[in-house]
């Protein structure tokens, strides 16, 4: 019985071996190297930039090369741009007239007066169980249609209940709009209904939901957008590339902007898909250090973005 007992272990050994994994190994890192090293990362991300869709009331971004402060003896001039060839290094400039902008996730305090800042929001946000719901189809026969309950009565038929605390993206494709800012913003396009929103929040208990517009809603009021600040719940806009996400089964992370005080947050969603799921790159496709470099050296085109140029 012994001898069965060690080369069982031996055997068991060999396989942790095998595989990578360590017998004592913590429970979280287990997790990273058996899920979440193979599988699938999608952005679902705008990069914001000086030209792009914004709400109407507000203006675009600014990008400049940052300039010196102030003297430092020997090294630089107030006033002096930093560059590669003076001073080893260069850093850029960003004018930013809103949080409201790009990719973002919006706390209660942009609406409401005793809501949360997104310097309150709790580190939990971090990632979540996400549920992408694909109203594409009505939306291409009729651009202002708005997610009904019974879409979401759909979406359970097929994958189940939606989790308590997930995060709920509603699929529409008008994304694919976003290099046209001038159609991007203009009514009709596609939103959520207050019919909805309060089901997801009050019956689901979600986190929180996210489009891919700029608003919640095309009412008159943004109905829904003042229900969710006034009852302390958050959301997300500027939503992309939910064509690449699986329905049910995927997490996503939350990374913001953390400013003091901050009525909304510059955000960065990112999903986490199966291994076999068809879209995204892995840890081991892309391990992310070292990074590659550019096809040519970095100039700022005339907005001022840094971009690879012959």
């Amino acid at each position: 019985m012994k001898m069965r007992t060690i080369a069982f272990a031996a055997a068991i050994g060999a396989l942790l071996s095998a595989s990578g994994a360590r017998a004592d190994e913590p429970p979280l890192w287990k997790i990273y190297d058996q899920s979440l090293k193979g599988a699938k990362y999608i952005d679902l991300t705008h990069a914001f930039a000086p030209v792009q869709p914004v709400w109407p009331g507000f203006g675009n971004a600014t990008f400049k090369p940052a300039v010196a402060g102030k003297d430092i003896e020997g090294y630089v001039k107030k006033g002096d741009e930093f560059t590669y060839e003076k001073h080893g290094f260069v850093a850029s400039a960003y004018e930013l007239p809103t949080d409201q902008y790009g990719t973002q996730l919006d706390p209660p305090s942009h609406w409401n007066p005793v809501g949360a800042t997104i310097s309150d929001l709790p580190p939990t946000f971090a990632i979540r169980p996400l549920a992408v719901i694909d109203i594409s189809a009505k939306v291409a026969s009729d651009e202002g249609y708005h997610l009904q309950v019974a879409d979401i009565a759909e979406w359970e038929g097929k994958y189940g209940r939606i989790p308590e605390g997930a995060v709920v993206f509603v699929r529409s494709d008008w994304y694919k709009k976003w290099a046209d800012a001038a159609r991007f913003n203009q009514k009709p396009f596609p939103g959520v209904t207050l019919e909805a929103l309060k089901f997801l929040h009050l019956e689901r208990k979600i986190l929180f939901h996210g489009h891919e517009p700029l608003d919640t809603d095309t009412t008159p009021t943004l109905e829904g957008e003042h229900w969710l600040m006034h009852n302390n719940f958050a959301q997300a806009e500027g939503v992309a590339n939910l064509d690449k996400v699986p329905p049910s089964g995927a997490l996503v992370t939350i990374g913001f902007a953390k400013p003091l005080g901050g009525s909304g947050g510059y955000a960065r969603y990112i999903a986490i898909a199966p291994a076999e799921w068809r879209e995204g790159v892995s840890v081991t496709a892309a391990p992310g250090a070292p990074l590659p470099t550019q096809a040519a050296p970095l100039k700022r085109d005339q907005n001022g973005v840094f971009r690879p140029t012959p």
